[in-house]
């Protein structure tokens, strides 16, 4: 797959959480500003130079509870590409996504981002989406969207409108726009989950089994989120059960857990989606 440069236009007040560490891999991307995908989509005019981004993990580890989770996880994914994480229940599938998101420090290894914003860490230049939909169920759908448009795009100038608009409309819950988040279903739950992704550019997506509870015509239009970012130069990492209709993504399949305490570990090799184990 060709990698796409994408161009970024920096937001000319970037609002970072006071516990950010520049650089690092482990900070929260809490109330973080990113560069917007293109002038006139809710972003500023300042515009940043053009980059090809690749992300990169080297020899990762995780604990958690005392028991190690996996050990030795190394990838490179570059921009406009995905990268689809398999594996047993248990694997560290979610936990790697985590890590990656600056949620959970990693135990060894590190993390590296070329072409990012330098001034912020690779988790703030993250959405992360997990198994929990964070949805208040007494507001409505609009409502909800509009929170995490606020939220996430921090102190930027952004057409709040035209955001919410068009992330209920990638997602087709227009028409239920008004209504309370406690009254949809699991399927549209999890839509509204994902539309968080359009509230705010950031050019690193991070899904955790995105297609949970959608029906097909939903996961179609995923798909078409999903391809859209990618040829505008952003990075998916997902983890997966079953293939994404991403084309030909690369795959990192980690092995079974197994005793922790003890020193075990899952690990994992990056290979082609179609290659045999």
């Amino acid at each position: 797959m060709p990698i796409n440069a994408a161009l970024w236009t920096r937001p000319l007040t970037p609002t970072l959480s006071p516990q950010a560490g520049r650089g690092s891999s482990d900070a929260a991307p809490h109330a973080a500003t990113l560069p917007a995908f293109a002038e006139g989509q809710g972003g500023c005019s300042k515009v940043c130079k053009i980059v090809a981004m690749k992300l990169s993990g080297h020899d990762l580890a995780c604990i958690r509870g005392g028991r190690r989770v996996f050990c030795g996880i190394s990838f490179s994914i570059a921009a406009g590409n995905a990268l689809l994480l398999t594996g047993p229940n248990g694997a560290g599938k979610s936990s790697l996504l985590r890590v990656i998101a600056g949620l959970i420090r990693p135990a060894e290894g590190s993390l590296a981002l070329e072409g990012g914003d330098p001034e912020l860490s690779v988790g703030e230049q993250c959405h992360y989406v997990g198994h929990v939909d964070p949805l208040k169920p007494a507001l409505t759908v609009t409502e909800n969207l509009a929170f995490w448009t606020r939220f996430l795009n921090g102190a930027r100038e952004v057409d709040e409108v035209a955001l919410i608009a068009r992330g209920l409309a990638a997602v087709d819950l227009t028409d239920l726009a008004g209504l309370p988040a406690g009254y949809l279903s699991a399927g549209q739950r999890r839509r509204l989950s994902l539309a968080r992704v359009l509230a705010a550019p950031r050019p690193i997506w991070l899904l955790d089994e995105p297609t949970t509870a959608l029906d097909a015509a939903s996961q179609e239009r995923l798909q078409r989120v999903m391809h859209s970012h990618l040829s505008g130069g952003g990075l998916i990492i997902a983890a997966t059960h079953g293939p994404l209709g991403l084309g030909e993504p690369e795959e990192l399949r980690l092995g079974t857990s197994s005793a922790g305490r003890a020193g075990k570990c899952a690990t994992g090799d990056a290979r082609p989606m179609d290659a045999t184990p």
